[in-house]
């Protein structure tokens, strides 16, 4: 809806105060066939839970996904669906490349007038309530259904969408391990509707701890880990005003108990301006990403390069890929823990397995001109570096699939982009496999629970509520230590 028929309506009727936020004039386009996912389309799931929220639930995923991999949940913006942000977004090329799963969460017109996710109310936006609860139950699903890490589940949205992606980064800090709120507002901004337009056209004049404070008494008695936040906003954007970039950093900021002054600034393209904020050990815990003159919308940058993605359309910008931005600081590229690699350095070509063995696997690239060395990742995790365009992986389980990045370091340490995956898998014996239910599974030793869920013994992976009705596979890849194996054990 454009900016001024948004004034119009915002005049009309009260709930257009929120409804403004949206980042849409777009049709929502009809759902696909409801149907169990398959591999490298974009479906939608029924039966994922008691579904509070009332939302619709698709799903898309790469072939072969390992057990293992990421999962990213995405929102869209106002009158927009869930095959459209898939369409316009660029998540289908990063989960390709990369290897991760991606939730899209559908509401609709049943929900909110202009189909917006429901950020300011309190009965559809904190934890266990509405369409968060919803949110949540689709991450379980999808986690039990392609054995994701539920260590490395992140969330992402636009507008109304970015508006509840805050809100569930407050709300369940134990489940999503990062998020980015694009061109959105401040977890648990607004609690009414009537408070919904002040988030969204001027600052509350909160001071950091004040904001931090709303995420603190989201989820009240939490001590952390905390989600590490991006933040996209555009320095023209009057239907989202840039402060709220400002009072996401902030807020952010002052849940991890950091300063507001940047750790490091650097310029990237589209006129994008990245500021990082880094932990108490010197990694990134929040990113803003300010692109100078964008409108109100999602950053694509279409074309075939490396940091390129997306379609450019209603409320989608061509300015620069924050897909690409975000993953990379999440790690989704197997880059340099959270955040990925800083250098300027392209990516290795290349990669291959050059064998394996029962207990480990052996890699080769082509060499990168100007590269001190290489560091390598195993399943998004560095597994070690090397100087040459060679190296072996050891202490593996046997008869086990690793997925494999490798990044090109430069003389300063800086990493820079990673290359594309490649699977080996080791040779020898499978381990062994039990499938069970979750109360079963505990009173067996093989995991254990904690507040009414279950999580694996070993790799904490967190199988869902305690008791009889929830049932998965448990693989032990190694003495007393098992990883969810639902599809690959």
């Amino acid at each position: 809806m454009p900016h001024t028929t948004l004034r119009g309506f915002l005049r009309r009727t009260a709930q257009a105060a929120v409804l403004g936020l949206l980042a849409a004039g777009l049709t929502a386009v009809a759902p696909l066939a409801t149907s169990a996912a398959a591999a490298g389309t974009l479906q939608q799931v029924t039966g994922f839970g008691s579904n509070p929220g009332n939302l619709a639930m698709y799903e898309y995923a790469p072939a072969n996904l390992p057990a293992g991999a990421p999962l990213v949940v995405a929102l869209h913006g106002c009158s927009q669906s869930a095959s459209d942000y898939h369409t316009h977004s660029g998540w289908q090329k990063f989960a390709d490349q990369w290897g991760f799963a991606v939730v899209y969460p559908q509401t609709s017109s049943a929900n909110n007038s202009l189909s917006c996710f429901n950020w300011f109310d309190s009965t559809k936006d904190t934890r266990g309530e509405g369409e968060a609860a919803s949110i949540v139950q689709m991450v379980d699903t999808a986690a039990a259904q392609y054995g994701s890490d539920r260590g490395r589940v992140f969330v992402t949205g636009l507008s109304a969408g970015g508006g509840m992606t805050a809100d569930l980064l407050a709300d369940y800090p134990d489940v999503f391990a990062g998020g980015s709120v694009d061109s959105g507002l401040p977890a648990q901004c607004a609690t009414t509707l009537t408070a919904a337009s002040g988030c969204q056209y001027g600052s509350q004049n909160l001071t950091p701890k004040q904001w931090g404070d709303k995420v603190r008494d989201s989820y009240p008695g939490y001590s952390g880990p905390w989600p590490r936040v991006a933040v996209w906003q555009g320095t023209s954007d009057t239907t989202v005003t840039p402060v709220n970039g400002t009072e996401l950093r902030d807020q952010w900021t002052d849940v991890w108990g950091i300063g507001q002054t940047a750790s490091s600034t650097q310029s990237l393209p589209g006129g994008t301006t990245e500021s990082l904020y880094d932990d108490g050990s010197g990694d990134p815990a929040v990113v803003l990403f300010s692109v100078s003159g964008m409108t109100h919308g999602l950053a694509v940058d279409p074309g075939s390069g490396a940091d390129q993605c997306g379609s450019t359309g209603s409320y989608y910008l061509d300015h620069i890929c924050s897909s690409y931005y975000t993953a990379r600081f999440w790690g989704l590229d197997g880059g340099a823990g959270q955040g990925g690699g800083t250098g300027s350095l392209p990516a290795p070509t290349g990669l291959t397995v050059t064998g394996t063995t029962d207990t480990g696997a052996s890699l080769s690239w082509n060499p990168v001109s100007g590269a001190a060395s290489y560091d390598v990742y195993r399943d998004g995790t560095k597994a070690g570096t090397t100087t040459g365009t060679a190296y072996t992986d050891t202490g593996l389980s046997a008869a086990t699939a690793y997925r494999y990045t490798v990044a090109a370091v430069d003389s300063s340490g800086a990493a820079g982009a990673s290359s594309a995956s490649v699977t080996a898998t080791t040779t020898g014996s499978a381990p062994k496999c039990y499938t069970d239910n979750n109360y079963n599974q505990v009173q067996a030793g093989r995991a254990h629970q904690s507040g009414g869920y279950t999580y694996a013994d070993g790799s904490d992976q967190n199988m869902g509520l305690y008791n009889v009705a929830v049932t998965h596979t448990l693989k032990e890849t190694s003495a007393g230590y098992f990883v969810l194996a639902d599809f690959g054990c």
